[in-house]
Order: C-alpha cells, then structure tokens, then sequence
C-alpha cells in the first residue's frame, strides 16, 4: 500500500529537475536550429556526391570537412549501418 503513495512523491520531486533540463533560451534554440540545418545541408551534399559516382572515401572526405566543428563524430553525427 505504501508503494502507490511513494510514486506520486517521487513524481513530484522529480518533475521540475527533468523540466529544467529542457530549458534554453531563444539564443541556444535559434543556435541549435542553425546548427541542424547545417548537419543537414553536409548530408544532402554527400548525399548528391554519392549519387554523383564518387567514391566513398572522397564523399566521407568532403562531409568531413563540411562539418568540421558541427557534430560530433567522424561522419557528422550520423552513422548508419551498411
């Protein structure tokens, strides 16, 4: 019986901690828009590169270098399987 009590509680403790987290200024999301839309502009271009006839290596080589200092990761935030 004390355990449905216990939920409600930690609930309530808990909710505005995970609610704050979520919290950025106008600032951070216009930042944040931006830089997805530059993650996505670098991944159309190496995907117009592929469709191209380049090779791998030369496509990864330029979306590399397109996302220099954007994501996190060798392919620009993005890996899927192959």
């Amino acid at each position: 019986m004390k355990n449905w009590l216990l939920a409600p509680v930690l609930l309530a403790l808990i909710t505005p901690f995970a609610m704050a987290q979520n919290v950025h200024s106008n600032k951070e999301k216009k930042e944040d828009v931006a830089r997805h839309r530059a993650i996505a502009a670098a991944h159309e271009a190496a995907a117009k590169c592929l469709e191209s006839g380049k090779s791998d290596d030369i496509c990864n080589k330029e979306l590399q270098a397109a996302c220099k200092g954007l994501a996190i990761g060798k392919f620009c935030g993005m890996k899927h399987e192959h």
